[in-house]
């Protein structure tokens, strides 16, 4: 008969040595093995199994079935149940799945605080920390000007920045650095209050002169020329610096507006150079001081001026060239008129 050995790891059972014939099956070996009495807390056989060498064994098969040869070491496991409510698996998972779980990484949340801080002191397009001389759109947003003017320049501005379409976009302002501030970075502040760029305060920045100022400042000494130069301005001067969708869009119309005034004045212009020049017919000459009419609308000729005792056409050969018709060519030279008959 084989001898083999029975562990119980699961259990906290000692080990057993046993000789059993190789017909016996595994569920007669294993109520053989529990059924003593002094085990009362053993589990149910139904939640026993064996294993050989880490493979699972069927209960009804038999020892030389299962290939348990002599010397062999069975290992009896507890069989877990999933599904119900355990936090075990229901058996509808793949493995895939599991690992896809871990493997997409979900998108960090933003730190509001970080992002609010990070338009009052960084760059709006190149995100680096604000290095003077610094410009702003007519909306608001505070630029590098050396990185907006490259972007403009090589055409890579962002879809979100297409408003500024060249440099009179940009509108040039002038931060105030806080003085002794520790740190790497320099700090910006507002020169009348004192209240740091940081976005927990309204600013505004004055067209005129570019200067910064705080709302709280504007509020408190009212005035219409600046707290700092004292340069008249209006309200229409103000930029509202990274103001909320709000503002934003106010200063969007008054931006569109202000484009369509150029362009209307801009097409009066042309029209009215039209008028002056090619629809002149309208207009009543007016005389000059030689007694000549000035010729409004039409194309200047140097005859118009000539001296009164001059003959026009050689006066005017000073001007123009000869007529091509004066010319006689060949095929290897061309004649120059010595003479006339």
């Amino acid at each position: 008969m084989p001898r083999i050995f029975v562990a119980s790891p699961d259990l906290g059972l000692p080990s057993r040595f046993l000789e059993i014939s190789p017909e016996l099956t595994l569920a007669r070996l294993k109520f053989h093995i529990f059924s003593s009495q002094t085990l009362i807390r053993t589990p149910t056989l139904d939640s026993l199994y064996f294993s050989l060498n880490g493979r699972p064994l069927a209960d009804s098969s038999t020892l030389s079935s299962a290939n348990v040869s002599s010397s062999s070491v069975l290992t009896v496991r507890l069989r877990l149940y999933g599904g119900g409510g355990d936090g075990g698996a229901t058996g509808a998972e793949s493995r895939d799945c599991y690992l896809n779980m871990y493997a997409v990484k979900k998108p960090d949340k933003a730190d509001p605080n970080e992002t609010r801080l990070s338009r009052w002191t960084t760059c709006a397009l190149s995100a680096e920390p604000f290095a003077p001389p610094c410009v702003i759109d007519r909306i608001g947003n505070i630029f590098n000007k050396e990185s907006l003017v490259e972007a403009l320049l090589h055409k890579r501005l962002p879809k979100e920045f297409g408003h500024i379409r060249r440099l009179k976009d940009m509108i040039p302002i002038i931060l105030s650095p806080v003085a002794d501030a520790g740190g790497v970075e320099v700090k910006f502040q507002c020169p009348i209050s004192g209240l740091e760029l940081n976005g927990k305060y309204g600013f505004v920045a004055i067209k005129g002169c570019g200067h910064v100022l705080s709302l709280k400042a504007l509020k408190e000494v009212k005035s219409s020329a600046c707290l700092v130069c004292h340069k008249e301005f209006s309200d229409l001067d103000k930029v509202v610096i990274n103001g909320s969708p709000e503002e934003v869009a106010v200063l969007r119309e008054r931006m569109e507006e202000e484009r369509g005034r150029l362009k209307e004045k801009k097409e009066e212009k042309c029209v009215s150079g039209l008028t002056g020049m090619k629809h002149g017919a309208d207009e009543k000459p007016e005389k000059l001081e030689n007694g000549r009419k000035d010729r409004i609308g039409k194309r200047f000729k140097a005859v118009d001026i000539a001296p009164v005792n001059a003959t026009k056409e050689v006066y005017a050969s000073i001007f123009t060239s000869s007529r091509k018709g004066d010319f006689k060519e060949t095929y290897s030279c061309r004649s120059l008129p010595l003479g006339r008959n």
